[in-house]
């Protein structure tokens, strides 16, 4: 069983015009013997992890421990756009070795890449209209932040920000907008314009 420890920050995404831009994600070292190659990794794909407050541990999907699951996991650190994760994972764990030696910034982490993770019961930040995840997907509602800037929130008001705007539809371009559209978000994908109407 593979332990460590870290500071969760829930992965929102907004948007700013055409670009969106992921949350501050959480950052999990990983033990020195985790592997890029495939074979026994630190959270592979299928596999869960319990959350006790920042700590989490790899347990087997079947401990009553166990609280998310990895449903992707990439074996590169993020692009510049975030994390490629499925629509509704509910939140990203970036993952590093500790390597001093082959260190490239000076921190003694080397990026391993990500998982990509469901909650295995409710909430789930990353379902349609929840308020988190690291996508944004149709259905989600998101409130103004600054001129030109919007984050999702909670289409309930559960998350303490009205929404002001939500996602209704995904469309290869802009023009295939209804007239309603007010906001243009990137989604990515093969539909990667999201029309947003005001709520």
């Amino acid at each position: 069983m593979w332990a460590l420890t870290c500071v969760l920050t829930w992965v929102l995404t907004g948007c700013q015009g055409m670009s969106s831009y992921p949350g501050e994600p959480v950052v999990v070292p990983a033990p020195a013997t985790a592997t890029l190659a495939p074979g026994p990794v630190f959270l592979a794909e299928g596999e869960c992890s319990s959350r006790v407050g920042s700590s989490f541990d790899e347990v087997s999907c079947g401990s009553e421990r166990a609280a998310a699951k990895v449903v992707r996991r990439q074996w590169r650190p993020a692009g510049r756009s975030g994390p490629v994760c499925p629509g509704r994972s509910d939140f990203v764990l970036h993952l590093s070795e500790s390597r001093p030696a082959a260190d490239e910034d000076g921190d003694g982490q080397v990026p391993e890449g990500y998982a990509c993770m469901r909650n295995l019961e409710p909430p789930h930040q990353g379902d349609p209209g929840g308020g988190g995840g690291p996508r944004t997907i149709v259905g989600d509602c998101l409130y103004d932040t600054a001129v030109r800037k919007v984050r999702e929130t909670a289409c309930d008001g559960s998350a303490g920000r009205a929404p002001r705007y939500r996602v209704g539809a995904a469309v290869a371009e802009r023009s295939a907008c209804p007239p309603s559209t007010v906001l243009y978000v990137s989604l990515g994908g093969a539909r990667p314009v999201g029309c947003a109407v005001r709520v």
